[in-house]
């Protein structure tokens, strides 16, 4: 059972999308929203499995809607508008669609995104229950007209820059308004660790750890990044990777 929340703004839009949705017995409709405000409340008060979100609402975009929340379900976006529909598409969205909405682009993109969040469920991550964010979870992050989902397996460090912090992953390293102590909390310490007060390291892209001064160490990611571990949370580290 996928379990599902529709965000649109029109009253009219959401109907159709449900009577489109009947025969499809496998989904779950958990709540219908008019706005960013209200779907983010419930998204994370009921941890959906699958958003149909409409892009272009008043106020906060579905976009904007993406920005505001810690917990990043899998993501159909709906538009009328081709641009909107096309930045989806770039943000690396699972798959969009366009109003009036087919049957058959409906089923194909319910096929793809089923795949996705048995992928997502079969996860250790996601079978320990966990409130914190591991490996298999996706974040959304957006830096200017650019945005991703990203799943954090491919981040491999956070980086604060004042108010900001800066996700290196792939070839990218965009900047959001986050900041460090906020996403150390909700990162699984199993999988992340807070080096110092500028870093996060995912301990998966851990190469190589030196010895350094007064009793600190070096380590080297896997990009070749070097990031100094003080003393005090070197002990942590040994402790974690059992050095």
């Amino acid at each position: 059972m996928i379990t599902s929340i529709i965000v649109d703004d029109e009253r009219l839009a959401r109907r159709e999308l449900k009577r489109l949705l009947e025969p499809h017995t496998d989904v779950d409709i958990l709540a219908e929203c008019s706005n960013a405000d209200e779907a983010k409340e419930m998204i994370e008060k009921m941890r959906p499995d699958l958003l149909f979100l409409d892009i272009q609402m008043p106020g906060k975009t579905g976009f904007d809607l993406m920005e505001m929340l810690d917990y990043t379900p899998e993501v159909i976006f709906i538009t009328a508008y081709d641009e909107f529909a096309l930045k989806a598409f770039n943000a690396n969205a699972l798959d969009y669609i366009l109003k009036p909405i087919e049957e058959e682009r409906l089923k194909n993109a319910l096929n793809r995104v089923s795949e996705k969040i048995d992928d997502r469920k079969n996860s250790e991550t996601y079978k320990s229950q966990q409130e914190q964010l591991g490996q298999h979870d996706q974040v959304f992050v957006k830096d200017g007209d650019k945005c991703w989902f990203v799943t954090l397996k491919d981040v491999r460090l956070f980086e604060s820059e004042g108010n900001y912090v800066r996700v290196y992953f792939e070839n990218n390293k965009p900047l959001i308004l986050k900041s460090l102590n906020n996403l150390d909390k909700k990162l699984s310490d199993k999988d992340f660790f807070r080096a110092n007060r500028k870093h996060i390291i995912n301990l998966k892209w851990v190469d190589k750890i030196e010895t350094w001064f007064n009793g600190g160490l070096l380590v080297i990611l896997k990009d070749g990044k070097r990031i100094e571990i003080s003393r005090r949370q070197a002990v942590k580290l040994k402790d974690r990777m059992s050095l």
